[in-house]
């Protein structure tokens, strides 16, 4: 039953007036902050406007790591005003104008530190690579010059810079700029393919792993993980690359481009390495090392314990399997300091081209195999110019975790692998007793000082072991059934 003033029979409001009354309010409410919004807004634009210009003329003060930051963040500023539901103009653009950055590499000094904070390259060593790459940049880029696309290209590589970044930096559209990064790429691959020395200088290689304890080794093999979008090559979310590194970490041989699915195994034996040790028989087929009195070693690499123990590829005992003997302990000590080796070449990959240690997009992913091998070349390039990798990004390596291979370990292989632990665990040996006999010669050069000053210490139970240490140090220099290498001969 209703009653006057529209209440209900218990005087309760109807529920329409009081949504009424709410949208009223509310609007009473929104009017102030639209206002204010519409006020505060073009504010806000020309603030973001005017700091765009600002770092764009004074790129060259800040870090690469500083300014993209900056700048990624102003973009989303950007973007998010654009988006308001208010009248508003659209967000300018700063214009392109004249770059520092061409000014830059064109006028700095040669040993200016920002050439490295910029591209990770000192500036003699850019006007090497560009002497290089320069025939085929010009006749592919005409006009942009070769330098400003090699520079745009190593700033991508170096700080995973957008191409719209790029383009800002250097005063080229985007267009230009993913041009000129996939054209330098193919130039370096062209053009620095011979930094790749596995067959054109192993004997470098051998004597390199020589000082390490592996004789005739000629390369550590390894296989690692780059982070792909989307599953266009399989649904793991990663592109698997092989690579041989040699003992100051190298690249010998790389093999790009696998799906996250596959098998080391199987990614080894679809390699070029793999086809070149059997099919061509290009690689490996040179003199064996004799050990042991009479056991050859062949040419050999190092290959983790996912990939099958073949006589060329030399993986580590199975500790699952059991104890370990003393000469098994010292070759899976040796082949796990060898690994390390390629564990860093690939830490230093991903770290120095920050491009290739990010996820991959899946619109360019045909491209990414042939991004990799271009700056794997490059990793080559800067070690044969002397580079030093900046200590902040000199990390230790993280181990990528792969399944142990469970199929049948090669009888030949087997007999190549004990033959060298074998080695390995008579080196040990003998350099436990050079150890002893150093011991040895301070405690007798104590002990003579100490008649010196008349001090009588308590006679040391090892001395007379001292003497037998001695004269099997000396019956082991002489035997003629351990070859030993001249620097581990000379220490005894």
């Amino acid at each position: 039953m209703a009653t006057a003033g529209g209440a209900t029979k218990r005087g309760r409001p109807r529920k329409s007036d009081k949504r009424n009354r709410h949208q009223k309010t509310k609007t009473k409410s929104t009017a102030p902050l639209q206002k204010q919004l519409t006020n505060v807004i073009p504010l806000l634009i020309s603030t973001t406007t005017a700091a765009h210009s600002f770092l764009l003329r004074h790129d060259l003060n800040l870090l690469p790591s500083q300014s993209l930051s900056l700048e990624s963040l102003l973009s989303s500023t950007s973007r998010l005003l654009s988006r308001l539901p208010f009248p508003l103009p659209p967000t300018p653009l700063p214009p392109l104008q004249h770059s520092s950055f061409n000014t830059f590499i064109s006028s700095s000094p040669d040993y200016d530190p920002r050439w490295v904070q910029f591209f990770n390259l000192s500036k003699p060593s850019f006007t090497l690579l560009l002497r290089l790459l320069s025939p085929s940049l010009t006749s592919s880029l005409h006009p942009l010059p070769p330098n400003t696309a090699l520079a745009a290209t190593l700033f991508r590589l170096s700080h995973a810079a957008s191409f719209s970044a790029v383009s800002r930096r250097f005063s080229i559209d985007s267009r230009t700029a993913c041009r000129a990064f996939y054209v330098v790429c193919k130039s370096i691959v062209d053009n620095l393919g011979h930094l790749f020395e596995f067959s054109s200088d192993i004997n470098r290689i051998i004597v390199g792993f020589g000082w390490i304890s592996l004789p005739n080794c000629c390369g550590v093999l390894g296989i690692e993980k780059f982070e792909v979008e989307g599953d266009l090559i399989g649904e793991n979310g990663f592109m698997l690359v092989q690579a041989l590194v040699d003992s100051e970490g190298r690249f010998l041989d790389v093999s790009a481009g696998w799906p996250g699915s596959k098998k080391p195994q199987d990614v080894l034996k679809g390699s070029k390495l793999f086809s070149g040790v059997y099919d061509s028989e290009e690689y490996l087929n040179g003199p064996s090392f004799e050990v042991n009195a009479g056991s050859l070693i062949p040419q050999y690499v190092l290959g983790d314990s996912c990939y099958p123990l073949l006589p060329w590829l030399l993986t580590p005992y199975n500790v699952k399997n059991g104890d370990l003997s003393s000469s098994e302990m010292a070759f899976n000590g040796v082949h796990s300091r060898g690994m390390e080796l390629v564990g860093t070449a690939f830490c230093k990959l991903k770290k120095r081209w920050k491009l290739v240690g990010k996820k991959w997009k899946e619109q360019c992913i045909e491209a990414f195999p042939f991004v990799i091998v271009a700056s794997c070349l490059l990793h080559n390039f800067l070690i044969k110019c002397s580079e030093v990798m900046p200590e902040e990004n000199a990390e230790s390596f993280k181990d990528t975790e792969f399944p142990m291979f469970d199929g049948e370990d090669d009888e030949c292989g087997k007999r190549i692998r004990d033959a060298l632990a074998s080695h390995l665990g008579r080196l040990n040996c003998v350099k436990s007793l050079s150890s002893i006999n150093q011991n040895n010669f301070f405690e007798e050069q104590f002990l003579v000082q100490s008649n010196q000053h008349d001090i009588k210490p308590a006679k040391p139970a090892s001395r007379g072991c001292a003497m037998s240490v001695s004269r099997l140090s000396s019956t082991l220099r002489n035997s003629s059934e351990l070859r030993l290498p001249s620097q581990f001969a000379s220490n005894i």
